[in-house]
């Protein structure tokens, strides 16, 4: 059977629209719901993603979760041959696999027969996605090379518009953060100038060289000092009513 069907592609490209609520986890579950929904025979699906500074697991069912973390505590099993590989690993029926019999035990308790594992290298990461049936020889040889390139082009996109959209994110937030500090910067020189009679130059002098000697920014020195004021004027406020 035809590993390949148009609502399994569409539901893949669906995976590359990010919004606010777009993360590695959601993407990552989005590919397992729609693996294990969309690869006929395929009753479940488990995807690792392995970034530099962290793993990120997630699985369309509990079992698979099991699964997964059983086989990286026993250190060999599809998805660890897969990985180190670089290959597809195919696993017709887990009964008559020889090469892990530790894995074997622990799959067959989570109703694993048969396993595709298909690594993707992406353009931070590599991404190995665990395919599982719970009969036995249901992902046939011929078809797994264009369900990979497939997997391989979505996964790419939707992953690469998720981190163009958190840089985005980030500079935006940054750019935020840097505008308000600018604005409470322009306070505090404003107190400043208004208590001393100095300039805006002097003024800002001021709060390098106090936020020097105590070691803080410029921007915290600055609320700090807005903040104090604003306290002061409530409390006097507070006093002549």
């Amino acid at each position: 059977m035809d590993m390949i069907a148009p609502v399994l592609a569409r539901d893949l490209a669906s995976l590359g629209r990010v919004s606010e609520e777009t993360s590695s986890e959601s993407v990552l579950r989005g590919l397992t719901t729609t693996l294990a929904g969309g690869v006929p025979g395929c009753a479940g699906g488990s995807a690792e993603l392995w970034l530099r500074e962290r793993l990120v697991v997630s699985a369309s069912h509990s079992e698979l979760v099991v699964l997964v973390d059983g086989e990286s505590a026993l250190g060999e099993g599809p998805l660890t041959e897969a990985r180190a590989t670089g290959g597809h690993v195919a696993v017709q029926d887990v009964l008559r696999e020889p090469r892990w019999p530790g894995y074997t035990a622990m799959a067959v308790r989570c109703g694993v027969r048969s396993v595709l594992a298909i690594p993707i290298t992406v353009e931070r990461a590599v991404l190995v996605l665990g395919l599982y049936g719970v009969r036995p020889g249901v992902f046939a040889a011929r078809n797994v090379t264009p369900l990979a390139e497939m997997l391989s082009e979505q996964v790419n996109v939707a992953l690469a518009n998720m981190w163009d959209y958190d840089e985005v994110r980030t500079d935006a937030a940054q750019m935020q953060e840097a505008l308000a500090g600018r604005a409470v910067i322009d306070q505090a020189k404003g107190i400043i100038m208004k208590s001393s009679g100095c300039t805006a130059e002097e003024a800002f002098d001021e709060l390098r060289r106090v936020s020097q000697h105590h070691q803080v920014k410029v921007a915290d020195l600055a609320r700090l000092l807005v903040d104090e004021h604003q306290r002061t004027r409530d409390r006097r406020a507070g006093r002549s009513g």
